[in-house]
């Protein structure tokens, strides 16, 4: 694989010639720069205060005071431009192939290393709550969080209204001893973070199945349009094959951090990363399960609705049997021949009548019995 990036790294530059320069750095870009949320130097656990009360801490100053005093910087950035990015990655050496896949994002969960910095994609969930589901309700919204983590610093850059990592670090700073290893501890809890989201949101997809597969399975009213929830089903089946996409992917990166020793992982840390691991894991098995109900439901309103107009085809057929008596007779005595059979009888009309009756109430309760009708 390595191989393959240093291939992609020498034929690319070329590409790169016209957009904004990542080898050159303005400090002054920063403390304007929009993109960023938040700055932080984090040292034994602890945030650093900036020197002067209320000053704003730029990129630039947060790595001279790590470089000089020692500790990490925490860098925040929420859908930052290639010109609003191009310093930072100057200052803190990322490499190009992964500045592109944090700026562009639209990125599949991955961990890939480049150097002394590892480069990991999270696909952030979302619920969205609504009154009703429908065929065209929204039930999953996604994000995305890149995370890049080196030997002294972590940056963060998110995408998408969802996904907020504020309280995340306003956690972490309640708790200085997890905080004081250093960069991959902030790894682990955006990951723990993540997964935790998609607990949360498997449970309520859930619900919105388990509402579906009841109104599908139960007896329907009294004029109730047939074959309507399958829109819903179909709906939600694309919500879960979003939701499928995020978390499936992410599996074997959390299972490398789990398992395969890094060198910018803490040994500490490493052993939580397996409990995230298995929480991932448990949910893959629950959205894979959800994929695989969701079919058997889908087949089963379909036989619903084609056994439905088998019924009515039979209907159909046993009132045409039961109109076919009366016109078969009406035909046959509705022809101007002259020597017919009863025709200038007193009692024919009525006795035609009482036949017709007869014979249509005889094969009504034959369909009847037969369950036609």
């Amino acid at each position: 694989m390595s191989m393959i990036r240093d291939l992609r790294a020498a034929v690319r530059p070329q590409l790169r010639k016209d957009r904004a320069p990542y080898a050159t750095y303005d400090p002054t870009r920063d403390a304007t720069a929009t993109a960023v949320v938040d700055c932080a130097v984090y040292r034994d656990g602890r945030r650093v205060k900036p020197a002067v009360d209320g000053a704003v801490l730029t990129p630039h100053d947060a790595m001279l005071q790590v470089r000089r005093d020692g500790g990490f910087a925490w860098i925040g950035l929420h859908e930052p431009t290639e010109a609003e990015f191009a310093g930072i990655a100057a200052e803190f050496g990322l490499h190009p192939l992964a500045v592109e896949d944090a700026v562009h994002a639209h990125q599949r969960p991955k961990l890939e290393r480049y150097d002394d910095t590892l480069f990991t994609v999270f696909k952030t969930i979302h619920y969205v709550e609504h009154a009703e589901l429908t065929a065209t309700s929204e039930v999953v919204e996604t994000g995305e969080v890149m995370c890049f983590t080196g030997r002294d610093f972590f940056i963060t850059v998110r995408h998408g209204g969802q996904g907020s990592l504020r309280a995340l670090r306003h956690r972490l700073q309640d708790d200085p001893e997890l905080l004081a290893k250093g960069p991959s501890a902030v790894l682990h809890s955006i990951a723990d973070h993540v997964v935790d989201g998609y607990i949360a949101v498997a449970d309520a997809v859930q619900d919105d199945i388990d509402e579906v597969e009841i109104d599908v399975f139960s007896q329907p009213g009294k004029g109730s349009p047939r074959g309507t929830d399958a829109g819903r089903i179909y709906q939600l089946k694309r919500e879960v094959l979003e939701f499928k996409r995020a978390v499936s992917p992410l599996l074997r990166p959390m299972q490398l951090l789990s398992e395969r020793p890094m060198r910018l992982v803490d040994p500490d840390i490493q052993k939580y990363f397996r409990d995230v691991a298995d929480h991932l894991a448990r949910v893959q098995e629950q959205v894979i399960g959800f994929d695989e109900l969701l079919n058997s439901i889908l087949q089963a309103n379909l036989a619903q609705a084609t056994v439905a107009q088998n019924e009515d085809m039979r209907k159909i057929t046993s009132w045409a049997a039961i109109v076919a008596v009366p016109t078969m007779i009406c035909g046959v005595y509705g022809m101007n021949f002259d020597y017919m059979p009863e025709t200038k009888w007193e009692y024919g009309y009525p006795m035609v009548m009482a036949g017709i009756a007869a014979v249509c109430f005889v094969i009504h309760r034959t369909l009847k019995r037969n369950g036609w009708l």
